[in-house]
């Protein structure tokens, strides 16, 4: 009965913002760091958590261990986008969806099609030079050794996501207020929205048409229109 709710408000609608987390890449293989797991198996590598190693004081101070974990953790590029990836981006095609605002660094929807997307927290498909700019794709990455360094003037390359400590882009977050402000129908997926200040983005949404779709329960639950329960891919299995 729910998602029967929720198609019908999709197809009423032509005015849609979804907003996602780690929850939408988990389901195409990518583990969440902050899940048990990742945790665990960061503790007992490095003896820190993951927040530690991706903050800015300890990409500073330990390069060598920020590449090793930022290498063998963080990069899957075999992943492939599940079917919440690819309903999202149908559904811009079929002009419903205005825009995809995502927690995630993985370039999954991308890859599934979607043109409007709002990376929070950069992608690690973009890298640069932190002396001279100049900028490398993921590839160049993994195949360098160590702490990568650009062919140009030998400075550091880091991905261009944004480490604990760092503020936000401030122009992208502007334009994830402007879009989820004046949306219609507000989806919220694969999120427990702990992590400030994107989850803060819900408090912007006027309508009175918000969906939050999460396996496990959060602290917005109370305020949601509409709430799922539920494997984020299932449900838009069978939206679309």
């Amino acid at each position: 009965m729910s998602i029967e709710k929720l198609k019908k408000w999709i197809q009423n609608s032509d005015n849609i913002v979804f907003f996602g987390g780690a929850g939408v890449s988990t389901e195409s293989g990518i583990p969440d760091f902050r899940g048990e797991e990742g945790i665990f198996k960061t503790i007992s590598e490095y003896g820190v958590r993951p927040e530690t190693i991706l903050s800015h004081s300890f990409f500073v101070r330990n390069q060598e261990i920020f590449f090793e974990y930022y290498k063998n953790h963080l990069l899957y590029p075999d992943a492939k986008p599940n079917a919440a990836h690819y309903a999202l981006a149908e559904l811009e095609r079929r002009g419903k969806l205005r825009a995809v605002i995502t927690q995630n660094i993985d370039d999954l929807h991308q890859r599934a099609g979607s043109k409007n997307v709002l990376e929070l927290h950069g992608t690690l498909y973009r890298n640069y030079c932190i002396k001279c700019g100049a900028e490398y794709g993921l590839e160049y990455v993994q195949n360098s050794k160590g702490v990568t360094k650009c062919e140009k003037c030998s400075g550091i390359v880091r991905p261009d996501v944004v480490l604990y400590e760092e503020s936000l882009d401030e122009e992208v977050m502007s334009k994830a207020v402007e879009y989820i402000s004046r949306t219609d129908v507000l989806i919220v997926g694969g999120t427990s929205l702990n992590v400030y200040p994107a989850a803060g983005l819900i408090n912007y949404y006027r309508g009175k048409k918000l969906v939050l779709i999460n396996k496990s329960t959060t602290s917005f639950d109370g305020r949601a229109d509409l709430c799922l329960h539920m494997n984020i891919g299932d449900v838009f299995k069978e939206i679309i």
